[in-house]
Order: structure tokens, then sequence, then C-alpha cells
């Protein structure tokens, strides 16, 4: 089976590179999140892709959200070829004509991709989770609920968060008694959101916000915070690289997928385009797991990844048992607005 699905991959990355030879000189442009992650995909991607075709990166690091990629499409000047986005930003930027369409077919295998992980204009490169982590070196009793987040009692100290109400708001609904099945259906209401934010009343004075992935374990490692919200990866990626004694606590982990797509306008959208179907390939997409713990979006590479990785991965069925898959459509339909709110909260 193995040999079979590096065969496959094989065949499919060749044509892919063999299509792209006479692009040699071109530089994609890609925006990612940036850190960790970033690091992770030069060594599993990038440096491969390079290596087999001459094409270079130049990357780009960015938070989230929009704003700038419809700045370029309304001047028409678009000046990214690749862009690492969340789920709720791929539906939005896909409805609003800010991505590319993208040819499924070029994919192969789509059946062997987990459901939900290829849409019209973006194609998933992994699975990753928001959790939070604690220094196991400074708490003498281990936090290992979302509840423990929220006991300021039983846990003193600073909270770290990310500047945004998503996972937060799902969170605190959850702390609050909320089974994490109903969480968008409870949200999804006035009473729902004021609840959440009621609970976040409870911490705000002892939040330290962050807007950038790389603070998140930068926060603990500075003493700053008690817990933090973090990234999965960068959490996994400092305890192993950087010897850190941070653990991270999966109860009521919040999952998603991360996307390629290619913006509207791109001056390199053939080879963008070729880089995510070499991307996609099992065994370049069970690669990313060697530098990073995020979990592959096909099965025929889960198959690849090396099984003392996998409890590290966010899929893993110790870490999957109250998870909380992010509701993509409802941040798409409801950020504008919740995000409004959640800028006045802080204010006041």
């Amino acid at each position: 089976m193995r040999t079979h699905i590096k065969a496959q991959s094989a065949a499919l990355a060749l044509f892919a590179f063999a299509t792209i030879s006479t692009h040699a000189a071109e530089t994609l442009s890609v925006v990612t999140f940036g850190g960790a992650y970033e690091a992770a995909a030069k060594k599993a991607w990038f440096e491969p892709f390079t290596q087999a075709t001459g094409v270079n990166f130049s990357t780009e690091s960015y938070d989230g959200g929009l704003a700038k990629l419809s700045a370029m499409e309304q001047a028409k000047n678009t000046t990214w070829d690749l862009i690492d986005l969340e789920t709720n930003d791929a539906i939005t930027a896909c409805d609003e004509g800010l991505l590319q369409k993208f040819d499924k077919k070029s994919l192969g295998k789509t059946s062997d991709f987990i459901p939900g992980s290829i849409s019209d204009c973006a194609v998933a490169s992994m699975v990753w989770s928001t959790v939070y982590a604690y220094d196991a070196s400074k708490l003498k009793t281990a936090p290992t609920t979302v509840n423990d987040f929220f006991d300021l009692q039983k846990f003193p100290g600073k909270r770290g968060l990310r500047k945004s109400p998503k996972v937060s708001m799902e969170w605190a609904l959850i702390a609050d008694g909320v089974d994490p099945k109903d969480v968008y259906k409870v949200l999804g209401t006035p009473a729902g959101v004021d609840r959440a934010f009621k609970k976040l009343d409870t911490i705000k004075k002892n939040i330290v916000w962050w807007e950038s992935g790389a603070q998140a374990p930068q926060l603990l490692a500075d003493g700053a915070v008690v817990m933090v919200q973090a990234y999965n990866g960068r959490i996994d990626d400092a305890a192993k690289k950087d010897n850190k004694p941070f653990k991270a606590v999966w109860d009521a982990q919040v999952y998603d997928f991360e996307w390629w797509a290619i913006p509207t306008g791109a001056k390199h959208a053939d080879t963008a385009a070729k880089f995510i179907v070499s991307q996609a390939q099992p065994k370049a997409s069970a690669d990313l797991s060697k530098y990073i713990a995020y979990a592959p979006p096909r099965k025929d590479a889960v198959a690849l990844v090396d099984k003392q990785r996998l409890a590290d991965m966010p899929t893993a069925p110790d870490n999957f048992k109250r998870a909380v898959q992010i509701n993509a459509n409802f941040w798409a339909d409801n950020a504008d607005q919740i995000n409004k709110r959640f800028q006045v909260w802080l204010t006041q």
C-alpha cells in the first residue's frame, strides 16, 4: 500500500513539475501566518518544489483577514500569488470573487480527501487546532479542562488570548456549561452571544491579548501568562525544538482546516496552482508532520505519518474526545457583527 501511494505521489508530482519547467525563473509571492508553520512549510513543501522546478518563494506574514486582499483586488494590483487562509476567510473570499476558481480534477484522487477539505476556490493544506497550554514547571496542579482556563481561584494569574472573538466565544460557552455539540446553536442567538461575553467578563481583567501566532508561546516562555490560547503546532514546536516544558490541554480544542488559494489577478497563477497540486500529494501532505504537529487532510497521507507523531495531532483519538470543528459558515455569516461588538467590548 505504501509503495503504491509513494509511486502514485511521485508520478503526479513529476507530472506537475514537468509542466512548470519553462518557468524556472519565477518567484511565487506567498502570504502565510508565519512562525513555526511557515518554517515547516518551507521544509516540507517550498524547498522541495524549488529543487524540482527552480521556482523560488517570497514569503510575507499576516494574521488573517481579507482587508489587504480586498484592497489589492479593488486597485487591480494583486501582488500575492498564493495565500494561506482560515476556513471562514476562504469561504468569504471565494464568495466575494477575491480568489480564483480551482480545478479540482488536477488533484487526482479527490475521494481520498477528508470531506469538506476541497472547495471551489481552495484546497486544504492541513488540519490544525486551537488549544490552550501551560508551563508544567510552574504549575503544581495541571489544568485539564477548558473550565480551568476560566477558573482564576484555582489557577490564579494572567491568561493569553488571541485578539479575536473566534474560539474564545466557543470556549466561554463550553466553560459556562454548554455541550460542545450545541455551541453554535447557542452562539447563533442574541442570548448566546450575551452569555459568551458575560463569561469572558469573568477573566477580562486578567487577559493578555496576542495578535500573531508566534506571540502565544513567547508569552508563556516569558511568564507573562499562566495559560495561553495557542495553535497546537506552535506549542508542539516550542516543546520539541526549544525544549520548553509546555503542555497542551486538548479539552474543547477547536479544529479547522488551513487552505491554499490563489488570489484573483495573481501574476503567477498557473505556477501557484501547480504548487498546490504537488503539495496535496500524499507524501508531501504527510511530510509537513515531520516539522510541525498538524495533520494531513487526506487519508492516504495518514498512513505515511510516523505513528508516534500521530499522538501529537489534533485528530488523535485521545485529543479528539470533546473536539469542536469550527463552524466556518457561522463565522463567515456573523464575523462582522460579532467583531464589531467585540471591539466595543474591548474598550469597556
